[in-house]
């Protein structure tokens, strides 16, 4: 194995990392409890406000990564107190080795599998900011009457057989499309039945349904702050502000259950 070889498998796990937007370098001496480590490749990132650190040792071999790696990145990682270690490699595990990786915060992948997988996570940390874009509209739209909601055009009349818009049902189709993501089973059905219908009717993949969440959410709260407004400017901006938090059953999270689950049974 030529020396470049191991050198540019390490760089192309860096820029992987450094394309899904987390800070990695290569080939960095590292202080822990006990004493320095040197490792392959150190991640950094945060999501959610949580500040991350994995570090990554590259296997460019012909031979498989045997347990005593694995024993040993254990300790290193312990030691730096890291949050994840990876090892990856281009020719696989020993079994020994995968069982002492077992119940760890220690993954062992080909790079393949690794760019699955850290892009899995990534796609998972935005959807929670999607869930929690999704519950204050939510509680923005159940804090005003039924009959202030149509009257304003957030709900549709009850004799109103074409649907031009009603929040409930974008909110469900919404919460439905954040279950099936984070399963990641595309493709997923996004027809709200609108008129005013925005966007695909389906995503086929993270980067379509993304789109879709930032064109309806963004068109939602125009509505609503147009509506709130005229209730503002009639004297009728009188919202009932009962808070739901984040593990309330709310009407949309019911709604999207029986989306899924209806999708799901075929």
């Amino acid at each position: 194995m030529r020396q470049e070889d191991w050198f540019i498998f390490q760089e192309q796990i860096c820029e992987h990392f450094n394309s899904i937007g987390a800070e990695s370098e290569t080939n960095v001496s590292l202080n822990g409890v006990r004493t320095s480590h040197d490792v392959d490749v150190f991640v950094k990132t945060k999501f959610l406000g949580i500040d991350l650190k994995w570090i990554v040792e590259a296997k460019h071999w012909k031979r498989n990564v045997n347990k005593c790696h694995v024993l040993a990145l254990r300790s290193i990682a312990e030691d730096l107190g890291v949050d994840k270690a990876f090892i990856v490699s281009c020719n696989g595990f020993q079994s020994g080795a995968i069982e002492a990786a077992s119940n760890t915060n220690i993954k062992l992948l080909t790079f393949d599998e690794l760019k699955e997988e850290t892009r899995g996570f990534v796609e998972s940390e935005i959807l929670k900011t999607y869930e929690v874009r999704l519950d204050l509209l939510e509680n923005r739209y159940w804090s005003h009457s039924k009959e202030i909601r149509m009257k304003y055009g957030l709900r549709h009349h009850l004799m109103d057989f074409q649907l031009k818009f009603t929040g409930q049902m974008l909110l469900g189709v919404a919460r439905k499309a954040l279950i099936v993501a984070t399963d990641r089973n595309y493709p997923i059905s996004l027809d709200t039945m609108h008129e005013e219908h925005q966007g695909e009717m389906q995503a086929d993949n993270f980067q379509q349904l993304q789109n879709w969440f930032n064109l309806n959410f963004n068109y939602f709260e125009a509505k609503l702050l147009e509506a709130e407004w005229e209730m503002h400017k009639n004297d009728e901006y009188k919202p009932d502000c009962i808070w739901y938090s984040s593990d309330d059953v709310t009407p949309s999270k019911v709604m999207a259950k029986r989306m899924y689950m209806a999708e799901k049974n075929g």
